[in-house]
């Protein structure tokens, strides 16, 4: 008797192994994968082509898309692949969060690993709040990667909201910081894009591109296809040659090779992320990039201080009433440890300046200053030091930088000017972040591509720019709709990551007064606008851009910012609506804050 049960209940595994196997071939080599409460599906088609395609409920947000990665060798990852294994499993992961708009949450989803002929793979996620994929290669050898198919096929003309590359001559080499065209896929430019994008299905449902993860690699921009309805991804080919600008010594690219990569050794690539939403308030608290970023490489993070900064720079260093020339000088800068002191702000930051920027050389401060005596005043009054530095300059002298700084007790790096993402770019970035965080430095990254998930992988890395944040008012005509972009950032920037957006001008005007001043910027909007701005942003280091001078006669709203949290416990959207407003509620503790 318990021979014949032991050959039923094999009769019967054996039938749904087999079951498991005819389902994947009726469908066409076709494997599916549900989120975790059935609403998303996605579907991967492996025939000629490797490509997926998502549906939602009952409607198709992606179309079939075909993915792959092409050698320098002419070998395609993607072209008649071969499923030599694959695998399903449930992850459910308790994530703690340092320094994030929530300090822990859980990240669950359902996961196929195809395992495909040739040393190569592909893993696919699909959580509650989207769906996610990365290849993977076993090879043990070097491999050029010539570049990556990475297609995004849409059935209708949808709307889209595309932040644009601003260099039309070298579309690669930018900030990463523009305001959104507002159009449809069959209208928008042929111009490289950056992420996140988002595409609008008009009945409240939005997809949002986005990537993680990004390590030895470029980052992803995306171009629309026009007619064809389809955003094409596209990557920063290979430096061959760099030079440097001789203001700042900051370097860029003058060749490029014919790839985009050069690897070697079993690794993962990024994660290509898209993040679905059912409503708008959804968007906001996204957590997929953070979520599928390598965890902390840090370990103990207790040394990392978060908390506002005393800026000088958005303000050109503009003192009003004060019995000294205002400048790059001893005076003023006591003064803002002055005036942080006694409103309980944590750093300041000395910018652009303090040291020759024409010399590329950050271990010689100017004459005018002594940064000893500067760190030694500061720490007297409970107020620590943030240098700013350019991002090769930095890594040009990385390790005797990190050393000399944090032994004389500076707290951390601003590095500006990267202006790029390709490989070698990204690989100075990760180089930074982990030589900081071995001299506990704190980092808030300029000049930079959107963020990708950094922060989880190495704390210190507090902030990141990014964003057509309120330095742009210095310089942009009266023609840009900054207060439309700040009820849009939120929804869609604000999925990649912090950042660094520098709120707090105590100038403010509406649209018909505004000017751009460099010397004596302004605001697009009221000052509630802006002090909104501290609760509805993920910023852990946090600007006060204006004057110390500017804020003595805003005692209200200087105690206000100064009062406020800059790490959270919790984040919730009351309400909101992409392009037109937004209500964030934060708690720290037992206290919520609501802007």
């Amino acid at each position: 008797m318990m021979k014949n049960s032991f050959t039923f209940r094999l009769l019967l595994l054996t039938s749904a192994i087999l079951l498991v196997g005819t389902l994947s071939m009726n469908a066409g080599n076709v494997y599916t994968l549900n989120s975790p409460n059935g609403k998303i599906k996605v579907e991967i088609g492996t025939d000629k082509h490797l490509s997926y395609l998502i549906i939602h409920q009952e409607d198709t947000l992606l179309a079939k898309s075909e993915i792959g990665l092409t050698l320098h060798s002419g070998f395609t990852l993607g072209e008649n692949p071969v499923v030599v294994k694959s695998k399903k499993k449930t992850i459910t992961e308790n994530i703690v969060a340092p320094f994030y708009r929530f300090n822990r949450f859980t990240a669950s989803c359902y996961e196929l690993d195809l395992k495909l002929k040739g040393g190569f793979g592909i893993l696919f996620r699909v959580y509650n709040e989207g769906v996610a994929y990365r290849f993977y290669t076993t090879h043990a050898s070097e491999m050029t990667i010539k570049n990556e198919l990475a297609e995004f096929n849409f059935s209708k003309d949808h709307a889209v909201y595309l932040p644009y590359s601003t260099n039309d001559q070298q579309p690669l080499a930018m900030a990463f910081q523009n305001i959104y065209d507002a159009t449809t896929l069959s209208q928008a430019a042929s111009k490289l894009a950056f992420l996140p994008v988002t595409i609008d299905y008009a009945n409240g449902i939005k997809l949002t591109l986005l990537e993680a993860d990004l390590e030895n690699y470029p980052g992803m921009f995306v171009e629309s296809q026009g007619n064809e309805h389809r955003l094409q991804g596209k990557f920063a080919p290979y430096p061959a040659k760099t030079d440097f600008y001789p203001w700042r010594q900051q370097e860029y690219v003058t060749k490029a090779e014919d790839f985009i990569a050069r690897t070697s050794g079993p690794r993962s690539y990024p994660w290509r992320i898209l993040a679905i939403t059912e409503k708008d308030t959804e968007m906001p608290v996204n957590n997929l990039v953070y979520a599928l970023a390598s965890p902390n490489r840090i370990g103990d993070y207790s040394w990392i201080k978060t908390g506002k900064v005393a800026w000088d720079w958005w303000n050109d260093w503009n003192l009003k009433g004060v019995p000294f020339k205002a400048g790059i000088n001893m005076d003023t800068y006591k003064y803002y440890i002055d005036f942080a002191a006694r409103n309980d702000i944590e750093y300041i930051i000395l910018d652009e300046g303090w040291y020759n920027p024409k010399s590329g050389d950050m271990l010689t401060v100017i004459p005018e200053l002594d940064l000893t005596e500067l760190i030694s005043y500061g720490k007297n009054k409970g107020v620590d030091i943030v240098l700013w530095t350019v991002f090769n300059v930095l890594d040009s002298q990385l390790e005797a930088a990190c050393e000399k700084y944090a032994q004389m007790g500076i707290k951390g790096f601003k590095v500006d000017f990267l202006d790029r993402d390709d490989q070698k770019a990204v690989e100075m970035v990760y180089r930074i972040a982990e030589a900081t965080a071995r001299h506990h430095l704190i980092l808030d990254l300029h000049g930079t591509h959107k963020p990708a998930g950094l922060n989880r992988t190495w704390p210190n890395v507090l902030n990141f720019e990014g964003v057509h944040g309120l330095e742009q008012m210095k310089w942009s005509p009266e023609s840009v709709d900054q207060m439309k972009y700040d009820v849009t950032i939120p929804f869609i920037r604000q999925a990649a990551g912090p950042m660094d957006y520098t709120q707090g001008a105590m100038r403010n005007a509406t649209r018909n007064n505004y000017r751009p001043v460099n010397s004596e910027p302004m605001s697009q909007g009221t000052r509630c606008h802006q002090l909104a701005l501290y609760v509805v942003l993920d910023s852990p280091l946090n600007m006060l851009c204006d004057s110390p001078t500017a804020y003595l006669h805003e005692k209200e709203c200087t105690e206000f910012i100064a009062a406020i949290p800059t790490v959270w416990d919790e984040t919730r959207i009351l309400g909101g609506r992409l392009g037109e407003y937004i209500v964030t509620a934060r708690r720290k503790g037992s206290t919520w804050y609501v802007g």
